[in-house]
């Protein structure tokens, strides 16, 4: 087994416990809270792998090429 593929493994294994552990913490919280107030909690809300505003994401276009060639450029 490769490291890269032992890594991936061990990701996997986290995101899984991780789904299992926000829906019980999204039940939880929404049994606790008061429903004339806000929205429910979804489990995506406590899930560090689901959140979508994760801001250490570059999307590569046509602005970021150019930060991304001088960056991997050989010096």
């Amino acid at each position: 087994m490769t490291l890269r593929q032992l890594l991936l493994m061990a990701e996997g294994h986290s995101r899984d416990r991780w789904s299992r552990l926000a829906s019980l913490l999204a039940m939880i919280a929404n049994c606790n809270r008061d429903p004339k107030k806000g929205r429910a909690f979804k489990p995506t809300d406590f899930d560090p792998h689901a959140r979508a505003d994760r801001t250490d994401v570059i999307e590569v276009d046509s602005e970021t090429i150019g930060m991304f060639r001088q960056a991997f450029q050989n010096s």
